[in-house]
Parts: C-alpha cells; sequence; structure tokens
C-alpha cells in the first residue's frame, strides 16, 4: 500500500495541470539561470505563471510555444537569476518590530565592537526620544562582542544613563536583560524577590544584592507589566516595516516563533488575523505559540488552524538560555571565566516539560523546542522519545530542535533517528565563532556547533535561520556561513570545516527543506508545476559565485503568489 500517497499525489498534480488554461500565462520568466530546487536539483530555460501557481518549467521554446498569449507578460530576466522564495523558518517578527521599531536599536554585528562608553552614549543619545512617563527599551548588548571582552552592563552602569527613566535593554541573545534601578523599583523586585518559576532569575551579588540583570524572560514579566504598550497604530506600523524587511531579503514565508511572548497568545494571533484580512502582508506567516504563554487545557486556537497564508501550526518550549550568554544548559562547565564550575541551567525538570508539551502533541501540533546546550538537546531528545512511543512514523510529526548549538554525535544519530529537525542559528559561526573557540566553550565543543554536516551524511534535512532580532535576517548570509564556516573577527578562521556543507545543501536548507519543516513543502519550496509562484530575483546565481561572495549577491525582486512585492 506505500504506493498510494504518491499515486494519489500524481493523480492530484494531474488534476492540477488540467485545470490551468494552456496557452494563456500571466507571465513567463526566461534570459536567465532558473534554479529550481527540485529533485534533480535542475535549472532550466523559463517558467509560467498562471493565476499564482507555476504552470510549465522547462525550455524557453517549450514553455512560450504551448502557455504565452497576447496579454502574457515576458519577463526576460536580462543573466539574472530566478529561485524560489527564501523559507526563514525561525524569527520573531512581533519582538523584533518591538525592539528595531520601537525601541532603540543597539546590535552592531560589524566591527569594531563596542565599549561600555559607546553603549552608554548611545543610551543617553536615546533618552531624547523617551516620552514622559515613557520607559528607555533597547535591544542589542552582547558582552561576548563588546571590548574588553564580556564586558557587561549592569544596575549601576545603567543608573549613570538615568536615574529618573526607568531603563530596560535585552542582551542580543533575548534570554538576559539589564535594568536601572527605577526600572526594579517601579516593577516591586527588590533584593527579598525569589527568582520566578520556568528559569527566571534575578541576579543578585554576594551580599545578596540585585545587579540589575535579569536571566530568562519569564524574569522580564514584571517590568513589561509596568511598561507602557504601543498604540495599535504603532504595533501594527512596526509589524508591517518589518514584514517588508523580511521580503526585502528574497524571503516568502516565514515561521514566527513566538506568538503569545509579548501580549498573550490569543491578542496576538488576532493582530496577526487581522493584518492578513487585510491583506497588506508581503510574506506568507506560520506561527508557533508561544509554550509559557499557554494556560492549561488552551484550545482557543486549533491545529493548523488558518490557510496559506497564515497557519498556526506549532508551540514551541524554551528548554535553556543562550550559549554565548553563558546560560544555555551544558553537560561539561563552560570554559570562562577559568576554573568555572558553571554549565548553566535547564529551564524545567525532565517531567515538567514533558507535561507541558504531552497535552498539545496529542492534539496534533508540532513541537519545537530551544535547547542550545548539550544537556538541553539531552533533555528534549528523551522528552521527544516519550512522546513519540509507539508511534511507527516519527518523521511525519517533524519535531522541531532550535539551534542545536553544543551537541555531540550520539545526539545527531538519535535526532535523525527520531525523525527531528533541526534549525541552525547559523550566524553563531560567523558572530560570535571566535568567542565560542577561544573562550566560552573551547576549541573542541566549538567545532562541532551547528553541525550541518553530519546531518547532511546522515542523510538527514536541516534548516538554516536568523532567530532575529538575534541576528539579522539574510538567508544568502545564511549560505555563505554554513559553506565556508568563517568567522567574523580578524584573523578569520573555519569553525569545525568537517560540518560545512555544500552550497546547494544549504540552498535546499532556505528552500525546500524548510518548507518541509513547516508543513508547507506541497506548495512553496521549489519551483514546480502546481506549487504557488513564490519567487526571488538575485542579481547573480549562488550556484556560480564564490561561498564567501554569496552573502553580498543582491535581491533584485520578491514574488508571491505570482505577484510582484510592493516594499514601498
Amino acid at each position: 500500500m506505500k504506493f498510494i500517497p504518491k499515486l494519489l499525489g500524481m493523480l492530484l498534480m494531474a488534476q492540477c495541470a488540467a485545470s490551468f488554461a494552456k496557452g494563456n500565462a500571466d507571465t513567463i520568466f526566461y534570459g536567465g539561470p532558473i534554479v529550481t530546487v527540485n529533485a534533480k536539483n535542475e535549472e532550466v530555460q523559463a517558467l509560467a505563471v498562471q493565476n499564482g501557481k507555476i504552470v510549465a518549467v522547462g525550455t524557453k521554446d517549450a514553455v512560450t510555444k504551448e502557455w504565452q498569449a497576447g496579454n502574457t507578460k515576458v519577463i526576460d530576466l536580462q543573466g539574472q537569476t530566478l529561485m524560489p522564495g527564501f523559507v526563514e523558518p525561525h524569527v520573531h517578527i512581533m519582538v523584533t518590530a518591538i525592539f528595531e521599531g520601537l525601541g532603540l536599536n543597539l546590535s552592531n554585528f560589524n566591527l569594531p565592537y563596542d565599549t561600555i562608553d559607546t553603549l552608554t552614549q548611545k543610551m543617553k543619545a536615546g533618552l531624547k526620544d523617551v516620552p514622559p512617563g515613557g520607559w528607555l527599551i533597547g535591544f542589542g548588548v552582547d558582552p561576548s562582542r563588546t571590548s574588553p571582552f564580556m564586558a557587561e552592563l549592569n544596575a549601576d552602569v545603567l543608573d549613570k544613563v538615568s536615574k529618573d527613566v526607568p531603563i530596560f535593554i535585552v542582551n542580543q541573545s533575548g534570554h538576559i536583560a539589564y535594568v536601572n534601578r527605577k526600572a526594579l523599583e517601579l516593577a516591586g523586585v527588590t533584593d527579598k524577590s525569589a527568582s520566578p518559576p520556568s528559569g527566571g532569575i534575578y541576579v543578585k551579588d554576594a551580599k545578596g544584592r540585585l545587579t540589575g540583570k535579569l536571566v530568562e524572560p519569564p524574569s522580564y514579566l514584571p517590568f513589561m507589566s509596568k511598561m507602557p504598550n504601543p498604540t495599535e497604530a504603532q504595533l501594527f506600523g512596526a509589524i508591517q516595516s518589518m514584514m517588508n524587511k523580511i521580503a526585502s531579503t528574497g524571503v516568502t514565508t516565514a515561521s514566527e516563533m513566538s506568538v503569545g511572548g509579548n501580549f498573550g497568545v490569543d491578542k496576538e494571533a488576532a493582530i496577526y488575523k487581522t493584518i492578513f484580512a487585510k491583506n497588506t502582508s508581503p510574506i506568507r506567516v506560520r506561527g508557533y505559540l508561544w509554550g509559557q504563554a499557554l494556560p492549561v487545557g488552551y484550545n482557543n486556537i486549533k491545529p493548523n488552524e488558518g490557510d496559506d497564508k497564515l497557519r498556526f501550526i506549532g508551540v514551541k518550549y524554551i528548554s535553556d538560555g543562550s550559549t554565548q550568554g553563558l546560560t544555555a544548559a551544558l553537560n561539561q562547565p563552560y570554559s570562562y571565566p577559568k576554573d568555572t564550575k558553571w554549565s548553566g541551567a535547564l529551564d524545567y525538570k525532565d517531567a515538567e516539560i514533558y507535561s507541558l508539551s504531552k497535552p498539545f502533541f496529542d492534539q496534533g501540533w508540532q513541537i519545537s523546542t530551544h535547547a542550545n546546550g548539550d544537556k538541553a538537546i539531552d533533555q528534549t531528545l528523551n522528552n521527544y522519545s516519550k512522546l513519540l512511543a509507539g508511534n511507527s512514523k516519527p518523521a511525519e510529526r517533524r519535531l522541531r530542535i532550535e539551534h542545536f548549538t553544543v551537541n555531540n554525535e550520539s545526539q545527531v544519530k538519535k535526532a535523525v533517528s527520531l525523525g527531528v529537525v533541526p534549525s541552525f542559528t547559523i550566524g553563531h559561526i560567523d558572530y560570535w565563532g571566535s568567542a565560542f573557540d577561544q573562550h566560552l566553550i573551547g576549541p573542541e565543543r566549538a567545532k562541532r556547533i551547528d553541525p550541518a554536516g553530519d546531518f547532511k551524511r546522515l542523510g538527514a534535512k536541516f534548516t538554516l535561520h536568523s532567530d532575529t532580532p538575534v541576528s539579522n535576517v539574510g538567508p544568502l548570509n545564511y549560505i555563505s556561513e554554513a559553506v565556508t564556516r568563517l568567522w567574523q573577527l580578524p584573523p578569520k578562521k573555519a569553525l569545525g570545516a568537517n560540518q560545512a556543507i555544500s552550497v546547494d545543501d544549504a540552498i535546499r536548507a532556505i528552500t525546500i527543506d524548510a518548507a518541509y519543516q513547516i508543513f508547507a513543502d506541497n506548495i512553496i519550496g521549489s519551483l514546480e508545476v502546481g506549487k504557488q509562484a513564490d519567487l526571488v530575483v538575485l542579481e547573480k546565481n549562488p550556484r556560480k559565485t564564490s561561498p564567501a561572495d554569496i552573502r553580498n549577491i543582491k535581491v533584485k525582486e520578491t514574488w508571491i503568489d505570482g505577484k510582484q512585492v510592493s516594499l514601498k
């Protein structure tokens, strides 16, 4: 009976092709390489679109003869490259919109690194934009990318910026924040306050005094509850701008991994539904409900609710923190500071994460778990083994592990056996590779981060992502990073060359394999007859470009459903 799914698929494709009106394509592309990313990785000469779907791929003569009509728009690529629209499997659209669109963006992915003085200057300059009664909210400080290494904010530093305006600054990882004493006062957090559950920590010094450092999002909640919320117009405008920014990188589908992390699941889901009802989104969105925001027995949104433009498909949990922030849960201590015994901490006990995730797994939700450290990966794989117990086809659930940063070979093999599809924050290698290798975890563990090579050798799928606002959205950047594995800080070095992959493998990780990961490979991810005409036009063909230079290729146009996206 194994032939039945394949036979049904062939019949559906035949019915789809039969429903198209031959000789009347809306658009035909030719005049440049058309990279299909089909099973054979073929390049073709021409592609035809009708009613938002791809109706033909092949030679120019065959496609134009069969599909061109008097009203067909014929586009000569003039040597530019046409590819499937990129699929970004892990972003935080609303969080990035709030931090970068409405707050103070302190992220610095360039050289030289910031110092405490330059960060202080930027924050003081940002005070002018804070309205009366408002907070200075910022994002993007990163001790592992600050000079001197691991120089960090605290309440004393922030009080020098302002003692009157409450300040809340989130670390680049998203797993750490820093506040001044005015913010502590308004939030009601004192030296006697116990840390919140689910991994939250109000960091205190040896004398039990608050330092102004917060660890993990549960510790942010008392502060967020006191911050003035943006107006509806401000929030919708920032989200729209962020979606446009994502589309400008050639992304046509993105997964929002934290629906509910800011204002609650129902409110944030309603925001996205409103945006899509107005038909103003330039991208498709797949939504993952924020596990920590879900009450027991939640069922207001059903698994797979939505349509091909907006669909809610998963529930996401956070099992540990950030590797570069020294909060990811490792099996062995960090290498920094010297002789430390600290190895990070899990956000949940084993029984807790199982009891939280099982009801949603049983409802049919895809489960996604953030796991940076190898201890967290162990916990996640063990949890998935229990969830999948008795399931003869575990791969059909497409369970996800986000980041999979510090790992070992046995974990890769176990993940593959369970059908787990990991998604790598490949910018870890670029922006933090030197810090991992030389300071934080040492060269032996560092060379294995983001083990794309191992998954490829086992014939398994994996994807690449930005985790924005942790790093910037840029699929072409991911290709360069995954293929070269070069870190940014001079002198550049390839981190774990054994885990490098080919350009074609990296392309699949940001197209068809990413579509597979989010249950959308039947409609997007490759240029094949019957699929949606989600396309990107590139200045050059990445398959013919030096891997290190792929990141510099310009995105010329983004198309969704056969229509060019306007990013104005």
